[in-house]
C-alpha cells in the first residue's frame, strides 16, 4: 500500500470504530431508559403481591401516636418556620391551604392539602413526600397523613387531605426551617377504594370548619 493511502485507511478505522462506539452507547442508553420506565408497574406489581404498599413503610415509621404527642412537652422557647410545597406528575390539580406555619416544637399542627382530578377518567394516585434539610426527616413525625395511601378519584373530584405532624423537640438547634414537599403522580393498575376509607377526607362538597 502507498504512503498516500495510509492516512485515508486510518481515517476510515477511525470513523467506522467511533460509530461501533455511538451505537453501543445508544444502546445502553436504551435499555436504561427502558429500565427506569419498567419501574413503576415493577413497583407496583410487587407492592399488588405482597398486599403491601411499599411506597408508604418509610412514613409509617415516623407516625406517631396522638397520645405521645399530648404526653410529650411544647419548646415554646424555639420556633420553626415549616413550607409547604406541591407538585403534581400529570395534568390535574395539587396544592396546600397554606404556603408556610411557625410551629414549636412539640406542638400538634394540622394543614390541608387539596387535590382535583381534572381529567375525564378515574385515577389512582400517590403522594410521596421529601424534606429539607435532610436531617429533619426523623425529626418530622405523622399522626395522619394522605401520603400513607393510594386514592381513586372520580373525573372532575376535588378532595382535601389533612397532614397532621408535630416536630421533635430533638431538632437540631440550627435547624431553623423545614421544607415539606409532596409530589403527587398517577400510579399504574387499579385504585385501592378501600385506602379512602383509612383516613379523614373532606370533600369540597361538604361545609368546611
Amino acid at each position: 500500500m502507498s504512503e498516500s493511502k495510509r492516512p485515508w485507511t486510518l481515517a476510515s478505522a477511525l470513523r467506522r470504530d467511533n460509530l461501533h462506539l455511538v451505537g453501543k452507547l445508544l444502546v445502553v442508553v436504551t435499555m436504561m431508559f427502558g429500565f427506569g420506565y419498567a419501574l413503576v408497574p415493577l413497583y407496583n406489581a410487587i407492592c399488588s403481591a405482597l398486599g403491601i404498599n411499599v411506597l408508604s413503610l418509610s412514613e409509617r415509621q415516623h407516625a406517631v401516636r396522638a397520645e405521645d404527642v399530648k404526653n410529650g412537652q411544647i419548646d415554646y422557647s424555639r420556633k420553626i418556620t415549616v413550607e409547604f410545597d406541591a407538585n403534581a406528575r400529570g395534568p390535574w390539580e395539587f396544592k396546600p391551604a397554606m404556603s408556610h406555619a411557625v410551629v414549636h416544637p412539640g406542638e400538634l399542627t394540622t394543614v390541608m392539602y387539596e387535590f382535583r382530578n381534572v381529567q375525564n377518567r378515574v385515577m389512582a394516585a400517590q403522594a410521596i413526600p421529601s424534606y429539607a434539610p435532610k436531617q429533619a426527616t426523623a425529626h418530622f413525625n405523622k399522626l395522619e397523613c394522605f401520603c400513607f395511601n393510594e386514592y381513586t378519584l372520580q373525573p372532575g373530584e376535588t378532595k382535601q387531605w389533612p397532614v397532621v405532624f408535630v416536630i421533635d423537640p430533638k431538632l437540631p438547634k440550627d435547624v431553623k426551617t423545614i421544607t415539606l414537599s409532596y409530589t403527587f403522580f398517577e400510579v399504574a393498575g387499579k385504585g385501592k377504594a378501600q385506602a379512602q376509607l383509612s383516613a379523614p377526607v373532606l370533600s369540597s362538597k361538604e361545609p368546611r370548619t
